[in-house]
């Protein structure tokens, strides 16, 4: 119990470390002070920098990263497979696509984003249990699957791109997976969303601990195994739609991070959700931070440092679990 308490003050001081490095370092030089003058209400240009390009950039990359980490862990639980994560089970894809008919067809409609990519990815979900089903669910049939319709909507997503060919420029960053530009009004579009996952995920850590037991003994301890995974998967679903829906489809933080979550404090869902939850915004902050400092003046889109680091990893537990 003290080391689980341990870890989650270690958890608790990297996610605000992250912050912190992610809205202090930067082509303006950002200071502590900078910080109390805001608080104050002594605005100066480096405060409005802090402001209204720092503050709401990091704030959406906590928000992004701990949606996913969660949506991962979520996901991981439901299948009983650390392999995992809504991007490369199709879950993002499917949010994806609708997201980015969105913008490309009615881009007036940004609020409507988060909703529509929802629709999206509980329709990728739904398709994902049908395809694999076959007297049953097997892990590794669920992933293979998922990697099909995940193949499959992403060329849907090309082909949108074709179509609106003279709004492409404006998905690019979309489809590969970025925070840059990331304002007040996208703290408004992931916030609620965010919320309401991160709760309901924490409302179902019972669920899933009890339904790692396997579906007869969750049935004999009074748990609706279907209704119970439906609710699960949508809010999974949720989650990573709320973040596909301002960040693109930003990949492997669902997978990377409930898994070394689970290494340090163990696999259960009470303790693994909000774990993953801290390790996902300081991830994601960092990691941020890196691709715009990295390269600089060159920014690069974090989705492209996350994809080189999540990679490999994933490979790794493919080496291990099959």
């Amino acid at each position: 119990m003290k080391k689980d308490f341990l870890y989650f003050i270690g958890f608790v001081i990297l996610a605000v470390g992250g912050f912190f490095i992610s809205i202090l370092l930067g082509s303006a030089e950002i200071t502590f002070n900078n910080v109390i003058n805001l608080y104050y209400g002594e605005v100066g240009t480096k405060e409005q920098i802090l402001l209204n390009i720092r503050l709401p950039r990091t704030i959406v990359a906590a928000l992004v990263g701990m949606s996913l980490a969660v949506s991962g862990g979520v996901l991981q639980g439901i299948m009983k497979n650390p392999l995992a994560d809504p991007h490369i089970i199709g879950i993002s894809s499917g949010a994806g696509l609708c997201g980015i008919f969105v913008l490309l067809s009615y881009p007036e409609a940004i609020n409507f984003v988060t909703p529509i990519a929802f629709i999206g990815a509980m329709g990728a979900a739904v398709l994902i249990y049908i395809l694999a089903y076959k007297g049953g669910i097997r892990p590794v049939r669920m992933i293979l699957a998922g990697v099909a319709v995940s193949a499959f909507l992403g060329a849907g997503i090309s082909a949108m791109l074709i179509f609106y060919s003279d709004r492409a420029q404006s998905a690019l960053l979309f489809m590969v997976g970025g925070l840059s530009a990331r304002s007040w009004p996208h703290v408004e579009i992931i916030l609620p969303y965010a919320a309401l996952g991160i709760f309901f995920a924490i409302l179902g850590a019972r669920t899933l601990n009890i339904l790692q037991l396997g579906d007869e003994s969750a049935k004999s301890l009074g748990v609706s195994v279907e209704k119970s995974r439906l609710f699960l998967t949508a809010t999974a679903a949720l989650l990573a739609a709320s973040a596909v829906s301002v960040a693109g489809l930003l990949g492997f933080i669902g997978l990377i991070v409930p898994h070394a979550a689970r290494l340090l404090i163990g696999s259960d869902f009470k303790k693994l959700i909000p774990a993953s939850a801290l390790l996902g915004a300081a991830t994601l902050t960092i990691a941020d931070t890196v691709a715009r400092v990295a390269f600089s003046p060159t920014e690069l889109p974090v989705g492209i440092l996350t994809a080189i680091l999540g990679a490999p990893f994933f490979l790794y537990l493919l080496r291990r679990e099959v």
